[in-house]
């Protein structure tokens, strides 16, 4: 479905629980990397990401990287010390991408969401694929570009403004 909308918002990837994911039947949790785990400008997560990514996997959800980067060393570097797969080059909103990392793990479309931050590659993208999707506050909007593209995506996220979810740490 051609949607601007997230089907769920969210401050921080963080945020998220296995057990908000699992009420959803979500097992399947697609991420982007720039700007949704790391900022741009950094290539050490956080202490915090490192813990949420234990904590998601102990629970039983099931991770991948899909990157629209096209930095060949950055996130395949991260995937495999933190045993993340990844896809890369997914040309978000185009499905390539979703649909390599959905086949790779035999998941439906029923199982599977996708969270980033950005409205016009990840959340479109997500919606295409029918998948669930969620939007998470860009860690990091450090230049004009950035920005700019915050400012345009404004008016879908006043109209989602009723789809945050609620922070249960579970």
């Amino acid at each position: 479905m051609l949607s601007l909308l997230p089907k769920l918002l969210c401050e921080r990837l963080t945020d998220l629980t296995p057990g908000e994911l699992t009420r959803r039947g979500i097992d399947l949790l697609l991420m982007d990397f720039d700007n949704t785990m790391l900022p741009y400008t950094t290539d050490q997560p956080a202490p915090e990401l490192l813990r949420w990514l234990e904590q998601m996997q102990a629970g039983g959800v099931r991770l991948c990287i899909v990157s629209n980067s096209r930095k060949l060393h950055r996130v395949p570097v991260f995937s495999e010390k933190y045993d993340i797969p990844c896809v890369m080059r997914a040309k978000k909103p185009f499905l390539r991408g979703i649909r390599e990392a959905m086949t790779r793990f035999g998941a439906s479309r029923a199982q599977t969401a996708l969270v980033g931050d950005q409205t016009y590659t990840d959340v479109l993208g997500a919606n295409l694929a029918g998948i669930m999707s969620i939007q998470v506050r860009s860690i990091c909007n450090h230049t004009i570009w950035l920005k700019l593209r915050h400012l345009l995506e404004l008016p879908p996220l006043a109209f989602a403004k009723n789809r945050r979810i609620r922070h249960d740490k579970s």
